[in-house]
């Protein structure tokens, strides 16, 4: 197998160990253990949790201490066996400690993915910006496969989702030992201090406005990804509500509706080099921010019936909302870091994101949905999807006011990767 082919397997793993339950868990937990929306939010907050503490850590080690393929292989080997194991939950504080220990050791892995693709990749003299994006297509394959894989085996709301996540874990935790050995980049002075001992170098970028901005701006898209995540397939399902659309596809298939999201997906993330390059990373953020209006103010207007091109309009833009930031965000941080801190950046990066975004997107709207949008067990999706769209509006206006950022078409770093 070829180096490209490794890589592509890996990134389509790491992707169908999520999807096989993230967008579904919502059917599990209020369609069959019927548990309360603020409970779900604290659980989905789990990923932010985890996301604060881990990726920045796992970074450090990856840049000083360990091998960060053999650090990879472990981390889903251990989230792999507490998602065998949570199907054994009875209540809902039960399940929150299981996700939480699970997500842990999961949620680094994915800045860390990041990490050991682009350590592979320039030891074979390629060209980062150019080979990672179609590489990291097949995570996005990886994660449709597993959603379809759920839904169509009848299992978008049972408890088979995480033994299906689990099993996929273990088969990438064995996989990643193949890969090849991406060494710690950092040698350990005896002459440092204690915070590079610790690889708390990275922090530093908090004191530089423009990444500063970065990174807080990353906390507030973060939290629009987690909504959409959440609530999506749930929002979907509850169609079967209205007697006019109970027997409608959108319902009986909407984990596969939801697919079309992550299929527009891997048409942008292609699209990511050329953007980049002829944009800048400001234009293609602010192109992410409005996407994300779009996709909520889609969602509160569409209805399986007369209003199915919005939803499915929802889902294509939302490839360009994720992307847009994500990935280019992941690159932005590659060629602005320096070398012997982009692990530890790229888990930053992670921090903000999928941590605080994840934490406070998760708790917060999980508690105003019940507080304002909920009457007797039933969800106001209307006003629910406009007021994220009001938010996700306010963050772009802000966004484009406040970070300042010159774009040079001709900058090697932002077409090479260095």
């Amino acid at each position: 197998m070829n180096l490209k082919s490794k890589l592509i397997g890996m990134s389509f793993l790491q992707f169908f160990v999520w999807g096989a339950w993230l967008i579904t868990i919502g059917n599990y937990w209020f369609g069959t253990k019927q548990w309360s929306g603020d409970q779900f939010g604290a659980v989905f907050s789990t990923l932010g949790i985890a996301s604060i503490i881990m990726p920045a850590l796992t970074g450090i080690i990856a840049d000083k201490y360990l091998n960060g393929e053999r650090l990879y292989g472990l981390l889903h080997l251990a989230s792999a066996g507490f998602m065998l194991y949570l199907p054994q939950a009875q209540n809902p504080t039960e399940f929150f400690w299981i996700v939480f220990a699970a997500m842990l050791c999961y949620m680094p892995t994915i800045s860390l993915s990041n990490s050991v693709a682009y350590h592979i990749l320039k030891g074979a003299n390629y060209d980062v910006v150019k080979v990672f994006p179609p590489i990291r297509v097949f995570g996005t394959v990886g994660f449709i496969a597993a959603m379809w894989l759920t839904n169509l085996s009848g299992n978008k709301a049972s408890e088979n989702m995480f033994y299906i996540s689990g099993i996929a874990g273990i088969i990438l935790g064995l996989y990643s030992f193949s890969l090849p050995a991406c060494a710690p980049q950092r040698q350990i002075s005896e002459r440092a201090s204690v915070i590079e001992k610790l690889g708390l170098n990275a922090f530093a970028l908090f004191g530089q406005y423009k990444m500063a901005l970065f990174f807080l701006f990353s906390m507030f898209l973060g939290a629009a990804l987690q909504l959409t995540n959440m609530y999506g397939d749930v929002f979907l399902d509850e169609f079967k509500n209205m007697p006019q659309y109970a027997d409608s596809v959108v319902v009986k298939k909407s984990t596969l509706i939801m697919s079309i999201s992550q299929v527009s997906e891997t048409l942008f993330i292609l699209a990511i080099p050329f953007f980049l390059k002829r944009f800048g990373i400001k234009r293609v953020m602010m192109i992410s921010l409005l996407a994300w209006v779009l996709r909520f103010g889609l969602f509160a207007y569409g209805n399986p019936g007369d209003g199915l091109w919005m939803i499915v309009l929802s889902c294509i833009v939302y490839g360009m909302a994720f992307d847009f930031f994500n990935i280019s965000g992941s690159l932005f941080v590659e060629t602005t870091t320096d070398s012997k801190i982009r692990s530890s950046a790229q888990g930053l990066f992670m921090m903000m994101s999928n941590g605080f975004g994840a934490f406070f997107g998760g708790l917060i709207s999980g508690k105003l949905i019940d507080a304002f949008f909920t009457t007797n067990g039933v969800r106001d999706w209307h006003h629910i999807w406009l007021s994220f769209a009001a938010y996700a509006l306010v963050i772009a206006i802000l966004f484009g006011l406040f970070f300042k950022h010159k774009h040079d078409p001709n900058d090697a770093r932002l077409q090479a990767g260095h």
